[in-house]
């Protein structure tokens, strides 16, 4: 049926579920810097957090992947050229797509975390500190799994949009499923077969996604309310 491209897809897919997994990452790191900075009472760290934000979700994905990936690949060679390094650096492509994507999605998840801690009532904290928890405690015991909770249906909603956001990383060369379902659907004259088995491994990915962060939320939220009892 797919002609013997069957398992250069799959391996495209493996692929596109590795830089799925690091950009998560990555964006869970700078989402969390980003609601820091934003929930600062301090001005200087409070506006760089909301440009960052507010800059990079105001954006079209595809046009900052193109951006970092060869606007950040003449950077990085001017800054070399200038240090003395007069050879080309060519940057990987999973590389930029990880840091790209990682990027792009920390600037939603940390609107996602900021209003998940700000749902937490502040007596909680309160309570926390009277009776004698220090502030890595109480945010440890209190405040971080209410976050995590609350703010599940959020990152969900993200990871699903991440993943299919990989497919964008192939305008940059990286042999992601897409990338090699196209080379297939050109070489065969084919491209609804290939395209198809891809919308279909897309879906597979999400459904699996959905019961493994639906186990997750259940899990968070069975603690919380027998910690309410």
């Amino acid at each position: 049926m797919l002609h013997g491209y069957g398992s250069s897809i799959l391996d495209g897919a493996w692929l596109s579920i590795g830089l799925a997994l690091l950009a998560m990452a990555l964006a869970i790191g700078l989402g969390l810097v980003g609601a820091a900075c934003r929930l600062s009472p301090l001005k200087w760290l409070a506006a760089p957090g909301e440009v960052y934000t507010t800059v990079v979700r105001g954006i079209p994905d595809l046009v900052l992947i193109l951006l970092v990936f060869y606007g950040g690949q003449d950077l990085v060679n001017r800054l070399a050229l200038a240090l003395g390094y007069e050879q080309y650096i060519d940057i990987n492509p999973f590389i930029a797509g990880v840091c790209t994507l990682g990027f792009i999605f920390g600037a939603y998840l940390s609107e996602t975390f900021r209003g998940a801690f700000l749902a937490i009532p502040k007596g909680q904290a309160e309570a926390g500190a009277a009776y004698g928890m220090s502030a890595a405690q109480v945010f440890r015991r209190i405040s971080l799994p209410q976050m995590v909770r609350l703010a599940l249906p959020g990152f969900t909603n993200n990871w699903l949009v991440l993943t299919k956001s990989t497919a964008l990383i192939s305008v940059i060369g990286l042999q992601d499923m897409m990338f090699k379902a196209k080379n297939a659907a050109d070489a065969t004259h084919q491209p609804f077969t290939f395209f198809l088995a891809v919308a279909a491994l897309y879906l597979l990915l999400t459904s699996v996604s959905l019961l493994l962060l639906r186990g997750v939320e259940q899990r968070y939220s069975l603690g919380c309310k027998a910690a309410e009892l």
